[in-house]
């Protein structure tokens, strides 16, 4: 046998694998677009795309599309997390908003009858006047939250002094604190000026001191601790017993801790702090040890 028949045999026999090979990636391909299709139908499944050949290549584009049905089924978990939420807010809205205005409703008609005495309509107005200041809060604290998630609200961050503003705005509690009968202590060391925004720092203070007039027992303390970038405040008062699963979702803007929903206090609050501090740089932590509830927020130190 001569040299051009030998050659002739050896080109038949790797056209042969040549055309073996492309049948092979051809029926892959063929049985991953299948495969494609059924996981479409069954989208609930967790299959994925598989291949049997050996080409790097295919072998990549798999993996590729794997990887895109993976991020495509956690994009789909989270609309349904947001969605399951948006439907508990909605709840939470009807319910917080129904409340108040039921019970102005209620005493708004006991106004109008004129049986009843002078000092009973001096009672009743007042307690509309308090269920209407209720009210104002819920707005605004939903009006708030609807900007923390607007991009065109931008934070003035500044020097600002922390513990001026932590005293000036405790201040404006003290009344609230003598009702509910809270030891208050604050530390009274001067800590050094932060970078953050003022409106911001008030509102993070606010927000701590009202969810502590909802849930401490008899007493609230702040104090500072200073590291090398940053100056935490300090928030702790003393609480009904707090289990692990509640406390995870302390900052969750659904969470209430009053299973029963008789008091006022929105799941707002601290949900508003861990934001706007996040937004300034901070963190916002949560612990609890011996039913004592104590929340910790940071702020960046002035350079």
């Amino acid at each position: 046998m001569n040299v051009s028949s030998w050659l002739m045999i050896v080109l038949i026999f790797l056209l042969i694998v040549v055309l073996c090979m492309l049948l092979l990636v051809h029926w892959d391909i063929r049985r991953m677009t299948k495969q494609l299709e059924e996981i479409i139908e069954n989208f609930g499944t967790n299959e994925l795309v598989r291949t049997n050949t050996h080409n790097k290549n295919l072998s990549r584009f798999a993996s590729k599309i794997n990887q895109l049905i993976q991020l495509f089924k956690q994009n789909q978990q989270s609309v349904e997390v947001r969605e399951m939420e948006l439907k508990r807010e909605i709840t939470n809205i009807s319910h917080d908003l129904r409340t108040p205005l039921t019970s102005i409703k209620g005493f708004s008609e006991l106004l109008t009858d004129p049986s009843i005495s002078e000092a009973e309509r001096k009672e009743f107005l007042a307690i509309i006047q308090k269920k209407i200041d209720n009210l104002t809060m819920i707005v605004d604290l939903f009006y708030e939250l609807s900007q923390l998630d607007s991009s065109d609200k931008k934070l003035t961050m500044e020097k600002q002094f922390l513990d001026q503003i932590v005293v000036d705005t405790m201040l404006m509690f003290y009344e609230d604190f003598e009702k509910n009968q809270l030891k208050v202590s604050l530390d009274e060391g001067i800590v050094p000026p932060v970078l953050a925004d003022n409106k911001a720092i008030v509102r993070i203070v606010n927000n701590i001191i009202q969810n502590a007039l909802t849930y401490a027992k008899s007493y609230f303390r702040i104090t500072y601790v200073e590291e090398e970038k940053y100056i935490w405040v300090r928030a702790v008062n003393d609480v009904e017993k707090v289990n692990a699963t509640e406390l995870q979702q302390i900052f969750n803007r659904t969470f209430r801790l009053e299973p029963s929903r008789t008091g006022t206090q929105l799941g707002l609050g601290l949900h508003i702090v861990q934001q706007l501090v996040h937004k300034q740089g901070g963190k916002a932590v949560a612990d609890v040890h011996e039913n004592e509830f104590r929340i910790e927020v940071s702020f960046r130190k002035w350079d």
